[in-house]
């Protein structure tokens, strides 16, 4: 597996993949489950693309997953359903920390309870529980990695 900065031409594949884990992910999250691929795809290159940082988890030619860092903050962090549990989410937070060494934050719903045992696995910290920005509006929790 290789970890890399995202080209232009695994844009479409990266969006795939964020597509694939949030249906498989999301259940608890009735609105998402209603947005087109066409609106999927619309967000991520006008609002995730231009501002965050992206590197990719290739294995062959097939990507695996991804992180989004903007800044220090995690924006998104997705792995292929297939490819969970193999290291890759691992190998991705690993290249975030690298990148923003001082410590990186991130968010999660409350309810998405595999991600929160992977961040608390990986050393992050539970720091504040809240609401999502509307128009979810869900508890979510924000996590922590300090060196």
């Amino acid at each position: 597996m290789e970890i890399r900065p995202l080209a232009d031409a695994d844009v479409d594949a990266v969006i795939r993949v964020w597509i694939e884990t949030k249906r498989d992910t999301y259940g608890f999250i009735a609105l998402e489950q209603t947005y087109s691929d066409a609106e999927n795809h619309a967000f991520f290159r006008g609002h995730i693309l231009p501002r965050c940082a992206i590197w990719i988890a290739v294995e062959d030619t097939t990507v695996l997953g991804f992180v989004a860092l903007d800044g220090s903050y995690i924006d998104r962090l997705y792995v292929r359903p297939d490819a969970q549990r193999r290291g890759v989410g691992a190998a991705l937070l690993a290249r975030a920390i690298e990148a923003s060494p001082a410590g990186i934050e991130l968010h999660t719903h409350v309810e998405n309870t595999q991600a929160r045992t992977f961040y608390e696995k990986m050393g992050f910290v539970a720091t504040r529980f809240g609401i999502s920005p509307a128009p979810e509006s869900l508890p979510d929790v924000e996590y922590q990695w300090r060196p």
